[in-house]
């Protein structure tokens, strides 16, 4: 599997990457804007991503969001909404999902 530069310099564009700890959930938490929410990703250590809502009505986040209800039902250990996959595949799935 391949990346085209442009793709991630698009998808790195629309996914705000801000850095987290477990202790982020509540005072002092970096804000999330209108319309967008925030995700934890990645295998062993989680990294914070803040995407758009819109991305609710695509299959293929909700695949993602199928395994992650898989692996963790309703008890997410970082506080919020965790998906268990590899921050590469994430980035790709969301630099496919820009095109649309």
């Amino acid at each position: 599997m391949g990346f085209r530069l442009p793709g991630i310099v698009q998808a790195k564009k629309a996914l705000r990457h801000l850095p987290s700890t477990a202790n982020q959930a509540a005072p002092g938490a970096i804000d999330v804007p209108k319309g967008y929410f925030a995700v934890y990703v990645g295998e062993n250590q989680k990294k914070r991503f803040v995407i758009p809502v819109s991305y609710l009505n695509q299959p293929l986040f909700l695949d993602l969001l199928s395994h992650a209800e898989e692996e963790f039902g309703f008890d997410y250990p970082m506080g919020g909404l965790t998906i268990p996959c590899n921050e590469r595949i994430f980035i790709d799935i969301t630099c496919r999902l820009n095109r649309f």
